[in-house]
């Protein structure tokens, strides 16, 4: 029998749902093992990428003595006869005899034989030109390897290269640095009933999808060019088997919208079966969302590529995104696997039964406290626009205030630093 003509029993057999941290380590693992490739890329272009190789330093850090002040570098008791003046950028020469000093700008390479430095707003002339004061005990000068010693390693492989992280790499001494190639994302949007412009109207729905998820995934770090999205795509198998084989032949991941079920014009699953795929994930015990899913795909070519099965609704899209998608991401890109911060429940969140309920919340980052928002339903977006996150509430068990519980946070901006 083929896929097409398959009956309906056949179409709503299903395994059971996943459980919600075992779908996130179980995809996360199927990235990390197919991680993106390595290239050099020079600093300026880093920004948003992840480190292929530990950074280490070229050199020590400082690569010599450096003064930390404006003053005078002096040799032995003053006070000192002037011989010279030092700028940052060049080499002194020695200061060779006790009682002289040379006049010395912030960030200049302290010269050899030099006791101490004088701050020039510590510092007075004597009648004849000299220079008198009181050095201050402490040193007023960086040591070599005082921040890091040649060869040092400063930053882990996976670390996202940020601004802070390209600065540090020019300090080192770097010009290129081998990061992991961005992730390519195509999107298809399932629906003939779906608007792509202006309002609902006749049974019809605007798709909130199609401009919304290319957004987030660009923070997740992936490259998702206007031709990478497309949609509305007809609701027969033969559009869908040719969507995403066409969508593949370029991307490393493929998000789709809508036709996670198994109902009548639903086509994921037979158009996936029809291109060989393997299911590493086929709905998840989490609400809302349930109906999502990931599946792996190895191409002629040998490279491996993943499909990520949203559900319609857009807040179970999102779920979807931050559930499945931000876990395979981070392997993609040799990342760790994320990390979920917590925070105390302000209001009562209630559970949803056996499931996982991924709850959206605002913030309060001075408090470290999580407020849930109103308009959550699956299909709605007006909580969503409002939130920083969703709280994780277990199965079997309902929110409390005071409750610390993990949240999950929408991405941010390549670059950015989570809260």
């Amino acid at each position: 029998m083929s896929t097409e003509t398959a009956s309906a029993a056949d179409r709503v057999a299903a395994p059971p749902p996943a459980g919600w941290e075992e779908a996130r380590s179980r995809v996360y693992a199927v990235g990390l093992a197919a991680a993106l490739p390595a290239v050099g890329r020079p600093l300026a272009e880093i920004d948003g990428h992840t480190l292929a190789e530990p950074l280490t330093t070229r050199t020590a850090l400082p690569a010599f003595p450096t003064s930390s002040v404006d003053g005078w570098a002096v040799r032995g008791a003053g006070p000192w006869r002037v011989v010279g003046r030092v700028l940052a950028g060049s080499t002194p020469a020695p200061l060779a005899e006790d009682g002289t000093t040379v006049e010395i700008a912030t960030g200049a390479m302290v010269p050899e034989g030099t006791t101490a430095v004088l701050r020039v707003e510590e510092s007075s002339r004597t009648p004849d030109g000299r220079v008198a004061g009181t050095p201050r005990p402490a040193p007023e000068w960086r040591e070599p390897g005082e921040e890091a010693y040649d060869g040092e390693e400063l930053l882990p492989a996976g670390t996202p290269a940020d601004p802070a992280v390209i600065g540090l790499a020019a300090s080192c001494g770097h010009d290129t640095l081998p990061v992991r190639r961005q992730p390519r994302a195509a999107l298809l949007v399932f629906g003939d009933e779906l608007l792509t412009a202006g309002p609902p109207a006749a049974g019809r729905v605007r798709d909130a999808l199609g401009p919304s998820v290319p957004a987030w995934l660009r923070r997740y770090g992936c490259v998702v060019r206007p031709s990478d999205v497309v949609g509305p795509v007809a609701d027969t198998l033969p559009a869908h088997v040719a969507a995403l084989r066409g969508a593949l032949a370029d991307a490393d991941l493929v998000c789709t919208t809508g036709g996670t079920m198994h109902g009548p014009v639903d086509h994921l699953h037979p158009a996936l079966e029809a291109l060989g795929a393997d299911y590493v994930v086929n709905t998840v015990a989490v609400r809302p969302g349930f109906p999502m899913l990931l599946a792996r795909l190895v191409g002629a070519d040998g490279r491996v590529r993943f499909v990520a099965g949203l559900p319609g609704n857009p807040q179970s899209a999102v779920v979807a995104l931050v559930s499945l998608v931000a876990p395979l991401l981070a392997g993609l890109t040799g990342r760790p696997m994320p990390a979920l911060p917590s925070a105390t429940l302000a209001e009562p969140i209630r559970g949803r039964g056996g499931y996982m309920h991924l709850a959206l919340v605002r913030l309060d980052r001075t408090a470290g406290t999580a407020h849930p928002v109103r308009h959550v339903g699956s299909a709605m977006l007006r909580g969503l626009a409002g939130a920083d996150g969703f709280a994780v509430i277990r199965p079997g068990t309902s929110g409390e205030p005071g409750d610390r519980v993990p949240v999950v946070p929408l991405p941010l901006l390549p670059g950015e630093r989570a809260w």
